[in-house]
């Protein structure tokens, strides 16, 4: 009877999810993905460990679903520009200047070069779905012929972040609005668009 209990036992939802999630991000961005434990986020979060197995069976699982969550909408921005897109993907939450987002970056990116699992998922679940957003943008400005027909989209789209989390994690320079705009326009759109 216990087990048949424990089997139909009601799944984490909802708004206790979402506090799971912000709690697991929160730890990962005090912590690192090294240090941050299954315990730590079940006490911070007033549930068991069994809890969470049941609906997260590895860290690596908890951590990319939080990443995901931690995304403020999941509709692209559509502004009719490549520059308007660029800007309104990567400024503000869930974005490059978000101080949250770029702490929970910092330990990713320690994490990636680690533990196999948390790259592997990371990679597939959560790289993944931005390559597709990313594509979408990309393809969106080439339909507008804003892009010159040689350019390599592949290899132009991660420009921009990476540029951006270079000087923020190597350089020190904060992420700001201002800074992702320098780049879109001194380095992305130089390099995408035509030339007059």
């Amino acid at each position: 009877m216990n087990l048949a209990r424990a089997l139909h036992r009601p799944r984490i939802e909802g708004e206790r999810e979402q506090e799971i999630l912000e709690t697991a991000l929160a730890i990962l961005a005090e912590v690192g993905y090294d240090r941050m434990t299954m315990d730590a986020v079940a006490a911070r979060a007033k549930a068991s460990k069994a809890t969470l197995y049941r609906r997260w069976s590895s860290k690596a699982k908890l951590v990319i679903d939080a990443l995901h969550a931690n995304k403020s909408t999941t509709d692209l921005p559509d502004t009719g520009s490549l520059k308007g897109d660029l800007e309104a993907a990567f400024c503000g939450l869930g974005g490059l200047t978000d101080p949250q987002m770029l702490a929970t970056m910092s330990s990713v990116i320690t994490a990636i070069g680690r533990d196999e699992e948390f790259a592997g998922e990371f990679r597939e679940h959560f790289i993944g779905a931005k390559l597709e957003a990313s594509r979408t943008i990309w393809e969106r400005a080439r339909k507008r012929g804003e892009l010159r027909p040689d350019l390599d989209v592949d290899l132009l789209s991660h420009a921009l972040a990476g540029v951006v989390m270079h000087r923020a994690f190597m350089l020190g320079e904060p992420a700001t609005e201002d800074l992702i705009t320098r780049v879109i326009d001194q380095i992305i759109l130089p390099a995408a668009t035509h030339k007059d």
